[in-house]
């Protein structure tokens, strides 16, 4: 599909998708939920994709659903549009067998919230923020985000987040392992893309089995957490980036991983 309010490029096994609605901090309008979903169906089926970096374009990272959204009025069943575009797109995330980066630029509110927690590794500029404001209209958090705060910040800062919507500084979000890293504003996009550069030249099928393991873990006893990693270490014990792991560290030389 043709895109309006994102934009989707490709190099070099790095796919980069940018929100694009700088003028609307990037909040979701019902169009571009739509688009962010196709796009991340292209990066699932897009086997030259090793990795992809998430981020917004302006000021803003994501301010959450775009409430002025004039289609938003059409719809009387307020969990449709979640169940349609929001949740498929927060799935397809969390189980795509490639690493994720967000460079969180801005607020990352709401959804715009849940899109940075989803993905693998995030990265904020000091001047980013995050809010969960839904109880100050009368819903509660969506795209994951009851599901994710909790397991990232514990749960009375999940709860306090979630009920009294306060506006969480890059430098807290971080203290409280709700990111990664936090970086000067000017140094974001270098640092990010390099990040996600480094993944995208990394062990592809290790770093998609490290995801699965982990997603797994969340709902596995300790008995079958081991019995996956047995399963995925013997798979990928036959992989030809795992030969050429180990035939580069006896050599004492970086490895070229190929994603196979």
């Amino acid at each position: 599909m043709a895109y309006d309010k994102i934009t989707l490029a490709k190099a070099d096994g790095l796919a980069t998708l940018t929100l694009n609605a700088p003028a609307r901090l990037n909040a979701v309008s019902r169009k571009m939920i739509a688009e962010i979903k196709s796009a991340w169906e292209d990066i699932a089926a897009d086997g030259s994709v090793r990795a992809v970096l998430l981020t917004g374009a302006g000021r803003g990272f994501c301010a959450g659903a775009d409430l002025a959204d004039p289609d938003r009025k059409n719809d009387a069943d307020s969990g449709a549009a979640l169940e349609k575009f929001f949740n498929p797109v927060i799935r397809t995330m969390r189980s795509l067998p490639k690493p994720i980066v967000a460079a969180v630029n801005g607020v990352a509110a709401g959804v715009g919230m849940s899109f940075a927690m989803a993905a693998d590794i995030a990265i904020a500029a000091k001047s980013a923020s995050f809010l969960q404001a839904f109880a100050r209209i009368g819903l509660l958090p969506d795209g994951g985000s009851t599901w994710f705060l909790p397991r990232l910040v514990g749960e009375q800062r999940a709860r306090a987040m979630a009920m009294l919507a306060p506006q969480i500084a890059a430098e807290q979000a971080k203290q409280w392992g709700l990111i990664w890293d936090v970086v000067e504003d000017a140094a974001l996009m270098s640092t990010a893309t390099e990040l996600a550069r480094l993944l995208a030249d990394g062990p592809t099928q290790s770093l998609g089995r490290i995801k699965e393991a982990m997603n797994r873990a969340n709902g596995n006893t300790l008995d079958q957490q081991l019995d996956v990693e047995r399963d995925f270490q013997r798979e990928l014990g036959r992989s030809e980036d795992f030969k050429e792991g180990v035939e580069a560290f006896l050599a004492k030389r970086k490895a070229l991983f190929k994603g196979r």
